[in-house]
This record gives structure tokens, sequence and C-alpha cells, in this order.
């Protein structure tokens, strides 16, 4: 499902059994995942998200600066909303921690990226739910 609100587009990712949905940021014809997010979308922590990134960067596996970015995030601290730089990492990015989580959530989404091709086009059309 695709949701805009005035700056940004976000993607609701819904996996299979559940009813929350994980919000994703649309941008640059790609999804974009803070580690949080991640952690949401594939149930595990966010260390562990870091570890695995981490090993993904050293490895070669991927370039860090082609699938990061800050972003600027708006979060309430308190009593007050904070604007925060986050960051955020690319579909390439995700998909690769996705193949090391070992966890069904994040199989499914692996499943999901190879038989429904998620690329561009598939994003451009707002048709990113798993089911």
């Amino acid at each position: 499902m695709l949701v805009r609100n005035s700056t940004v587009d976000f993607l609701t990712f819904i996996a299979e059994g559940k009813e929350d949905g994980i919000q994703v940021l649309y941008k640059d014809e790609s999804i974009w995942a803070s580690q949080k997010a991640m952690s949401l979308l594939f149930d595990c922590s966010p260390d562990n998200i870091g570890l695995h990134l981490k090993n993904i960067y050293d490895s070669g596996e991927i370039d860090k600066n082609a699938t990061t970015e800050k972003i600027s995030v708006v979060q309430t601290e308190g009593t007050r909303d904070v604007s925060r730089n986050t960051l955020f990492y690319n579909l390439d990015a995700i998909i690769s921690v996705g193949y090391r989580v070992n966890s069904i959530r994040a199989t499914q989404f692996r499943q999901w990226c190879t038989r429904s091709q998620v690329q561009k086009p598939v994003l451009k059309k707002g048709l990113c739910l798993v089911n």
C-alpha cells in the first residue's frame, strides 16, 4: 500500500498472519528502511540487523555509500517533536540482510521479492504488499 504525505511517500508491508504493517520510505524509485524498521520487518533485534549490516559492508557484498542515506525523521521525545538524521538502507541492503536473518518473516519477504520481482516499475505502481 502506498501512503502519501506532504513531503514523502511510505509503503506499508503487511506480513502473512500479521495485522500491523511496517512502514518503509519510498524514495528515488527504491524502498528505504531504518535498522529499526528492518528489525520489525524481519522479526529480530535492531542489534542483530546492525551486526548483519556491518558484516555485509565489511565483506564488500554491497557498497555502503550506494545503499545508505541519512534522512531527517521527526520523532517525539517527551513532549516535543525533534528532527533527527537517521540512517536508512535501500532495497539492496534490505534484501542482503534478509538473506542473513534466520526468521520466517525474512524468508517470506525474500520469497515475495523474488516471486514478484520487486523492481522499480512495481514500486512506482505502489504494489508492495507481502501476502
